[in-house]
């Protein structure tokens, strides 16, 4: 029995921390509807910053890895990707171009060797 209670104790403590270390999404009301979302990894490092319009994605966004890397960055418009994304990955650089929010071209730039593969 005391097993048990101790194992409860420790099971209830180690979600207490967990939820502790879960930092809230930030969102600022700015001019005409637009609305900033900033949302953090468990570190507080920015993983997401972008806006939305009318309850939709729309405007400049960018995404970053637990390091604070940019990792891919773009264009929504209505809720629809739109236009050249880019991805990092690691010596890559992905450049993904959007029409009507479907992949319409995909070339990717290799910093080792300068060079560009076209998919």
């Amino acid at each position: 029995m005391k097993n048990f209670i101790f194992t409860l104790a420790l099971l209830f403590s180690a979600v207490v921390v967990a939820q502790e270390n879960k930092i809230e999404p930030q969102y600022e009301v700015l001019e005409n509807n637009v609305i900033k979302a900033t949302y953090f990894h468990d570190n507080g490092i920015i993983a997401q910053t972008g806006f939305y319009l009318n309850g939709k994605v729309h405007g400049e966004w960018k995404a970053f890895n637990k390091e604070g890397d940019k990792i891919a960055m773009g264009e929504y418009q209505q809720g629809e990707k739109t236009g050249k994304w880019l991805f990092w990955c690691g010596e890559e650089l992905k450049e993904v171009n959007y029409l009507d929010s479907r992949v319409a071209s995909v070339t990717t730039w290799d910093n080792a060797n300068s060079i560009v593969i076209r998919d």
